[in-house]
């Protein structure tokens, strides 16, 4: 009986996962917060405007075919850190060089962004990124002819986006199933890269008036209903459908995917993600936060409970916020001030947010969601 009651309680810690985050919600706390995180990117800029690199390679346990691999992971990052840095607001000058340089390094490379190889299409994250920050570059133009050039880049990007969008509908980054013989990809759509893009895509349409063709955006939204499962998780993949109850796939693994693709699913019209739905998704990752942070820092993908990776929280974090803004205004700052609790209590002491070692991308790619998120809880909150 006593081995019983120590087994039952180790089970229980599991579940509960690490510590409940505690961290007073103000004004004054969340403007100072933010304005940690932008003197980190401001400092961790690279010279050419970009943020991340190929180093702090001990360790590291990811496929990532160079250089390609490599340029995909800078555009993501850079488009995040870039998107963190407006949507913060912050116009000290050391702030507004470093989205003016940044926006140059995307008006140069961005256009020039692919795959890898026939193995990887890492360059979606790029692509959906890049747009993210390109629709924030165009909400700040001064000038019709800026905001031209923001959006004719940004129609560039929904046409590769287009051209690397898989067989099956959607988008996945992994295309090693085919034999290496399909021009478009057709290896492995997954239910939150496509999210992912969807959104992206949504937010430079209602800014830009730039939109996928609806033959691109149909079999994509029909391949992430059928990623769906009854109670509105979502499998990791397409192919994972036919074994909805692995790990990964259940509520636990699905706990950082709901909120994307529930989201995603909504602003093109699926009318069975409703309020309640969006609520109960909500809550449950605030409530199992705890449960999804013991997979941070992980150097090994999918290593602990319910396959989770480290790379799985920020994301999260910031689709967290793309679910919340969905519902009425009234429901707004009681999620604002629930989210900001943890974002405050997970910044590092430099400033940064991150989640996964991913060379030298992951303290850029995590401080961009961060900001963005925490932002949004600011403005909820000020709404309020």
């Amino acid at each position: 009986m006593m081995r019983r009651l120590v087994i039952a309680g180790l089970i229980a810690g599991i579940a509960v996962g690490q510590e409940k985050p505690v961290a007073e919600v103000t004004p004054a706390t969340v403007a100072a917060s933010l304005e940690r995180g932008v003197d980190f990117l401001v400092a961790d800029q690279n010279p050419n405007g970009s943020w991340g690199g190929p180093t702090r390679t001990k360790g590291l346990n990811i496929y990532a075919p160079v250089p390609g691999a490599h340029h995909a992971f800078r555009a993501g990052a850079s488009g995040l850190a870039l998107s963190g840095l407006i949507d913060s607001g912050d116009r000290r000058p050391e702030t507004l060089a470093a989205i003016e340089k940044g926006g140059e390094w995307m008006a140069e490379h961005l256009p020039k962004l692919r795959r890898a190889d026939q193995t990887t299409t890492y360059n979606v994250w790029g692509h959906a990124y890049g747009l993210r920050a390109l629709t924030r570059l165009h909400r700040i133009a001064d000038s019709d002819e800026e905001r031209s050039k923001w959006q004719r880049l940004a129609t560039q990007q929904i046409e590769l986006l287009q051209r690397y969008a898989e067989v099956d509908g959607g988008w996945g980054y992994l295309d090693l199933f085919d034999g290496f013989t399909s021009r478009k990809p057709s290896g492995m759509p997954t239910s939150f890269t496509t999210a992912t893009v969807l959104l992206a895509v949504d937010e430079a349409t209602r800014e830009m008036g730039v939109a996928l063709d609806p033959k691109v955006t149909t079999p994509a939204l029909a391949s992430l209903e059928r990623q769906r499962t009854p109670d509105f998780s979502y499998v990791y993949s397409h192919s994972h459908r036919v074994v909805p109850r692995r790990p990964i796939n259940r509520p636990a693994g699905s706990l950082a995917r709901s909120q994307a693709c529930n989201a995603a699913l909504r602003v093109f019209g699926e009318g069975k993600v409703t309020d309640e739905v969006l609520e109960t998704w909500l809550k449950r990752f605030i409530d199992r936060e705890g449960f999804l942070s013991i997979g941070r820092k992980r150097p090994v993908p999918h290593e602990t409970h319910f396959a989770i990776s480290g790379y799985f929280y920020y994301y999260g974090i910031f689709y967290f916020i793309e679910s919340a803004r969905l519902l009425p205004e009234e429901r707004h700052a009681h999620h604002a001030t629930e989210l900001a609790r943890v974002i405050l209590h997970r910044q590092e002491k430099d400033g940064s947010w991150w989640d996964y070692p991913l060379y030298d991308y992951h303290q850029p790619y995590g401080t961009g969601y961060a900001l963005m998120a925490l932002s949004w809880c600011r403005d909820a909150l000020a709404e309020d």
